[in-house]
């Protein structure tokens, strides 16, 4: 999803800063269009390195793109955080004098405002007056808090905590999304998806694991329950932040485990009721045999690891499945046999290894993706190869970890329009 973030000249744009990250980490692409004031707290470098895109406050760079016009017409999101009374009033009149009110006139995406000044300012008349002319224009308002300002007062007027406004923007983007395309292919199914990866305990302090962020499967959940699903998403270890979108979706329902035997009990206890199943999650193929209950020391010299193989989660999911259910599967693969730009030679090593998993795994959909050199894991972007049962590619996508969500679940409502 193409986010807009307008940072605008109050104290509270260092809170921003999160915002934005939670935004990056849950695979969305973000562009903050900073005010001049508001670079008088945060910098430009700090909204660069973050965003991960280039920042500017000027209407007169990229004039040949229409740069200044294309950043409102191209948002699937607008957020103003924080919205000043100063902003606000702005916003209010259509004033446009420098890029963030441009973006705004510019746009017809849901417009997500998180009003941030002192009591005095937000309980004024003008500033009263000013929200409600831009709540009756749709513009969406979240906040503010009342709580501890600047300066040692207290009152409405404090910019609601960053993961409550993406929590917020998200949801309103979802309804948004589905009410004006008509995208809610998935109302009244229930879909359980598996994400992160789990960790094997050595001993109290150490454990086996591996580098999934959890990305990938956050983002099929939301995708599923943006087009109407309900979900059920069992989290293994993410990253920080990754979990927070979700957390806030009023069809996700998020429960947490750590093994991969807590995490085959908690799909197992899924799937009965589930439409849909997808195993996102890397989970560990080894575990240790036994358990060490105190602390590996080195004077004790060095450990002997006997290792036995953890239950094949997805392919159990696949026997018990019931008639009518289908169940996605993925596949993290590295490649050995090409050269870094070969891209056909790639996809071609992908495929094979691909169409072996998918015959031994025996689920509807296998989704493929490269793990190595800088692919696939802790990255916001992803590119993937979905199969069939028979091995046959019926889709393949790139780009962010949504767009690639959205990809996969285009593929599970073909193939359940025509089982």
């Amino acid at each position: 999803m193409f986010v807009v973030v307008g940072v605008t000249g109050g104290i509270a744009a260092y809170k921003t800063v999160h915002l934005v990250r939670a935004l990056v980490t849950n695979g969305h692409e973000v562009h903050v269009v900073p005010t001049e004031n508001a670079l008088r707290f945060v910098g430009t470098a700090t909204w660069e390195a973050v965003s991960r895109n280039p920042v500017t406050t000027s209407v007169h760079d990229g004039v040949a793109e229409v740069r200044h016009v294309a950043l409102g017409t191209s948002a699937d999101l607008v957020i103003i955080a924080p919205a000043t009374a100063n902003t606000l009033a702005k916003m209010a009149a259509g004033i446009a004098d420098d890029l963030l009110g441009v973006t705004l006139l510019a746009t017809t995406a849901p417009v997500v405002v998180a009003p941030a000044m002192h009591t005095a300012m937000w309980q004024h008349a003008a500033t009263q007056a000013n929200m409600a002319t831009l709540a009756a224009r749709g513009v969406h308002i979240v906040g503010p808090a009342d709580g501890a300002l600047t300066g040692g007062d207290s009152g409405p007027g404090r910019m609601v905590e960053p993961d409550e406004i993406v929590a917020a923007a998200l949801r309103i983007v979802g309804a948004s999304t589905e009410a004006s395309t008509g995208r809610a292919d998935l109302t009244g199914l229930t879909v359980a998806v598996s994400t992160g990866g789990t960790r094997e305990p050595i001993d109290p302090v150490r454990y086996l694991g591996n580098r999934s962020s959890g990305r990938q499967g956050v983002a099929i959940a939301l995708a599923a329950a943006d087009r109407g699903a309900d979900v059920v998403l069992v989290a293994a270890h993410v990253n920080d932040g990754v979990l927070e979108s979700a957390a806030g979706h009023p069809r996700v329902t998020i429960e947490r485990v750590s093994t991969a035997a807590e995490l085959q009990t908690a799909m197992t206890d899924a799937s009965p009721t589930a439409d849909v199943v997808v195993m996102v999650a890397a989970v560990a193929d080894y575990r240790v045999a036994s358990v060490s209950p105190a602390k590996l020391r080195k004077e004790d010299g060095v450990p002997r690891l006997d290792l036995v193989e953890n239950p094949d989660v997805l392919a159990g999911l696949v026997a018990a499945r019931r008639p009518g259910q289908t169940i996605v599967g993925f596949a993290a693969e590295t490649v050995e046999g090409a050269g870094a730009g070969d891209t056909e030679a790639i996809d071609a090593e992908l495929l094979e290894r691909g169409r072996r998993k998918a015959a031994r795994k025996g689920a509807d959909l296998l989704v493929v993706n490269r793990v190595d050199g800088g692919h696939g894991f802790e990255r916001p972007e992803n590119r993937v190869l979905v199969l069939d049962a028979t091995g046959a590619l019926v889709s393949e996508a790139s780009g962010t970890k949504r767009s690639v969500a959205d990809a996969v679940w285009d593929a599970v409502a073909a193939r359940r329009s025509t089982a």
